[in-house]
């Protein structure tokens, strides 16, 4: 599904927008007419050298190939808020057309991404619905429609009952809180005989850490059969503690990764299923989006940005700035090796 861009989509993705609705404030040092070429945008990630964001940095660097923008991709060297408000600050100092962010607490973020702003830097925020100081937030789906989803998923593989503990990458990390959010409100709704252990728990999108983690659930709750991950890292570390247990038969795990990093768990059994979202499309998203709010464009629901599950995207309720897309898929050890990624 997301081996290779198309034709179709890379000339979509080079009319940047013009199926979009005119109109609306422009400034951001770009007006109607700016082409992309004349562009500086800048993706700061939550953090760099992990696979999910390597393959963010493949979409950021062929939407930059296919449109001539000088779109590139950055991050700290781990998921610290702090590093991301410091790089942030430095970029505005360079004052780019427009800086696209995957916030690791979108709280912290408001004082600086409110400074880019008011710089006439425009901004996109992905991973972020609840961000206050965006131009535009974009998710890849509604989250709480998608943690519902793997709780359905998860309560059929746990056999409808049991215990289960849900991973967050920070608990200041919205979208992962709104995952595991709507994954409780389904199992409450749907599921009286599952029961989660107590809060999100953190795995500072560290794999090693939500395997220490996992290691010490096991040793607390011998009786768990269910866990939950929401960082990509998640799924990993859980999987290699369920691995060294031997517990791939007596467990179920899911949640959010890619099969570069949780694919060889999926293999022998430790990890059930996978959800994501092509991070490449993501990043492309919030790039375009970026185009379009320079050219002073408006983003409206039911816009087709040309890229796959971004092709009519709606209003998130309650959200200030937020649109979803409808992008996500699942993956299990029989489709795995359809996404090389």
């Amino acid at each position: 599904m997301f081996k290779r861009m198309t034709a179709v989509t890379a000339l979509s993705v080079l009319a940047l927008g013009a199926a979009a609705c005119g109109g609306g404030g422009g400034g951001g040092g770009g007006g109607a007419s700016e082409s992309p070429k004349d562009m500086k945008i800048v993706t700061v990630v939550k953090l760099r050298g992990v696979g999910w964001f390597d393959r963010m940095n493949q979409g950021i660097n062929q939407f930059a190939q296919q449109t001539g923008a000088k779109a590139s991709m950055t991050g700290a060297d781990d998921a610290s808020p702090e590093k991301q408000i410091k790089i942030i600050q430095d970029l505005i100092a360079q004052r780019p057309t427009a800086i696209t962010v995957v916030p690791n607490s979108p709280e912290s973020l408001e004082g600086v991404l409110k400074q880019a702003q008011s710089a006439g830097i425009k901004v996109v925020t992905h991973e972020a619905s609840n961000q206050k100081n965006t131009d535009v937030d974009i998710e890849g789906f509604n989250n709480a429609d998608y943690g519902a989803h793997m709780m359905n998923n998860l309560a059929k593989c746990m056999g409808g009952k049991g215990k289960y503990a849900a991973f967050v990458g920070h608990l200041t990390a919205q979208s992962h809180m709104e995952w595991v959010k709507g994954a409780l409100d389904q199992a409450k709704k749907k599921y009286a005989g599952i029961q989660r252990i107590g809060g999100p728990i953190e795995g500072l999108e560290d794999a090693n850490v939500a395997y220490q983690k996992t290691k010490e659930l096991l040793a607390k709750y011998p009786d768990i059969k269910g866990f939950e991950g929401s960082a990509a890292t998640d799924v990993a570390g859980i999987g290699r503690a369920i691995q060294e247990a031997g517990l791939q038969d007596k467990t179920c795990v899911m949640g959010t990764s890619i099969p570069s990093i949780a694919g060889k768990y999926l293999d022998n059994g430790a990890v059930d299923k996978i959800f994501f979202w092509d991070p490449a499309l993501a990043g492309q998203a919030q790039d375009k989006l970026a185009v379009m709010l320079a050219q002073g464009k408006q983003i409206r629901p039911r816009l087709n940005l040309g890229l796959k599950g971004y092709e009519s995207i709606k209003r998130i309720p309650g959200s200030p700035h937020g649109f979803a897309g409808n992008a996500w898929v699942d993956v299990d050890k029989k489709n795995a090796s359809q996404y090389d990624f």
